[in-house]
């Protein structure tokens, strides 16, 4: 594939942020009503307020998207390239999956054990895309660190509750 790497294709970009954002929204609508579940259990110190969550998920989606966009038209071995997109795909199912364990299901150890797995996928996302792309790699660092402390707020409410 030639190199298009200056040239932006809208409907694709459009594509890419679009399929990752409705992956966070189907999953939010098959979760359910994450306000309440806070409710439920014991907070972990630093649990911030409920409507942050979808604000900062909205932006990680659409970085994520933006990512995806930056490798599919980024230069490089296209086997390369679509084992990165491989990885992207594996770990936005992950986390798909994730949001309805532990807030439908309530299954806390479980969903522990999903976001581990989860992170462990964007740390290899952001590898796979740094080498074919640094900057792709590189903007999804944020949603390397808001895992992180979803992780932290996970496996704090599965232990203390």
């Amino acid at each position: 594939m030639k190199s298009t790497k200056n040239k932006i294709h809208i409907t694709e970009l459009l594509i890419c942020v679009a399929s990752a954002e409705l992956a966070g929204a189907l999953s939010a609508l098959l979760a359910g009503g994450f306000g309440s579940f806070f409710l439920k259990y014991k907070a972990p110190p630093l649990l911030p307020p409920p409507w942050l969550f979808p604000v900062v998920w909205t932006i990680l989606y659409a970085v994520m998207g933006i990512s995806a966009y930056m490798i599919y038209f980024s230069c490089g071995d296209r086997d390369e390239i679509n084992s990165a997109l491989k990885t992207y795909s594996t770990q936005l199912f992950v986390n798909f999956s994730w949001s309805i364990v532990f807030f439908r299901f309530e299954r806390l150890r479980l969903s522990a054990g999903i976001i581990l797995f989860l992170l462990i996928l964007i740390i290899k996302m952001i590898a796979d895309f740094k080498r074919l792309r640094p900057l792709a790699g590189n903007i999804n660092i944020p949603y390397l660190i808001w895992v992180i402390f979803a992780a932290y707020l996970n496996i704090a409410i599965a232990v203390i509750n």
